[in-house]
């Protein structure tokens, strides 16, 4: 298993980091798959479109619409305000599951995988593991 540390910017934010997870498989020809983790409550993990930026920011202010922030959440701790983040990550996956082909994701053209922040900004981690 690789690890990937990463630090976000904002308290939502979606992170491309299908370079990373490529660099974690690299040298790992055999593998027929790599399973992509996060190990947080209020973050996440996606596929979609990362050719233009703003397709990121529409799922951040997306999400931020669809589970709102002023809702009468009762996961209330002192200076953690993050009710909101835990659905939010809910509504996403902690993991994808991608082929690889030759040691190379096997993603569609315009495919990228992305962190997926709801409680930002933290340190994070992913965990990448090549299967056979």
């Amino acid at each position: 298993m690789r690890q990937i540390r990463l630090r976000t910017e904002r308290r939502t934010q979606l992170v491309d980091i299908t370079r990373r997870v490529q660099e974690a498989i690299d040298g790992e020809s055999e593998a027929a798959a790599a399973l992509v983790y996060v190990p947080h409550t209020t973050a996440g993990v996606t596929i979609n479109e990362h050719a233009d930026p703003a397709v990121a920011r529409d799922f951040e202010r997306g999400l931020e619409r669809l589970v709102g922030d002023e809702w009468g959440w009762e996961h209330l701790e002192e200076g953690e305000e993050n009710a909101p983040s835990h659905l939010r990550a809910a509504l996403m996956s902690p993991q994808v599951l991608v082929p690889v082909d030759g040691g190379r994701l096997a993603l569609g053209t315009w495919q990228g995988i992305f962190l997926c922040e709801f409680d930002g900004p933290r340190e994070r981690m992913v965990y990448v593991s090549a299967l056979r």
